[in-house]
């Protein structure tokens, strides 16, 4: 079974968050007084990929994901929202997906219904993730053993065959994880599930909802 790449360390709300409040500080330490500000990771209804892009992070590939030039897309976003008056970048970030179309070509499910268009209903890694209701027995044999998000979109971008292993090493996996096979995933109990998962992402679907994913798969 598979599991997304980003599921297998800590989960990254806790990590880039630790990350956003030492930025915090070291600005107060700059400004030489306080700030007040608050710190989101995917957390609150803020357009993340929209006000990356607006701060010339990169832009929306067609598979709906950020994309930073020479970087790719394997990367979270974070970020602080203050009081305090900024210079600010006008200039957006350049569109370099061209006419490549190897993410909605290799999208098993067709969830890219078109460049730039994500139809969640079919997206491997909302309904395994997100979706609460029965998995649609149409796409079972189009999900290829993921049971936890899919990277497919992401790993077919050419613009990914720029990124670099991460050197946080909370987002290592841990050894239990690296070692688990079909049979270890399907004789998981709920007991095992809490000491195996806890504070990575796939606490996200709890136990019943990655057994549901599982189960859908055999």
């Amino acid at each position: 079974y598979k599991i997304s790449k980003y599921a297998y360390g800590k989960d990254y709300h806790i990590i880039v968050k630790e990350k956003l409040k030492l930025l915090h500080s070291s600005i107060e330490d700059l400004i030489g007084k306080p700030m007040s500000a608050r710190h989101f990771v995917d957390s609150a209804p803020v357009l993340d990929r929209t006000w990356a892009v607006k701060s010339g992070l990169g832009w929306i590939g067609k598979n709906t994901c950020l994309i930073k030039k020479n970087e790719g897309s394997f990367f979270f976003i974070g970020e602080i929202i203050c009081d305090l008056e900024l210079d600010y970048q006008e200039d957006e970030t350049q569109n370099f997906c061209g006419s490549c179309t190897k993410c909605l070509d290799a999208c098993p499910t067709g969830a890219l219904t078109a460049p730039y268009q994500l139809d969640a209903r079919k997206c491997i890694s909302y309904l395994t993730i997100e979706h609460k209701e029965k998995l649609p027995k149409e796409l079972k044999e189009k999900f290829g053993d993921w049971i936890f998000g899919c990277d497919i979109c992401q790993d077919v971008c050419p613009h990914n065959r720029f990124a670099k292993p991460t050197k946080e090493k909370a987002f290592q996996p841990k050894p239990e994880l690296s070692s688990m096979n079909k049979k270890k995933w399907e004789n998981l109990d709920e007991e095992g599930f809490k000491l195996l998962l806890k504070n990575t992402p796939l606490e996200r679907c709890k136990y019943q909802g990655l057994k549901r994913n599982i189960d859908f798969l055999q």
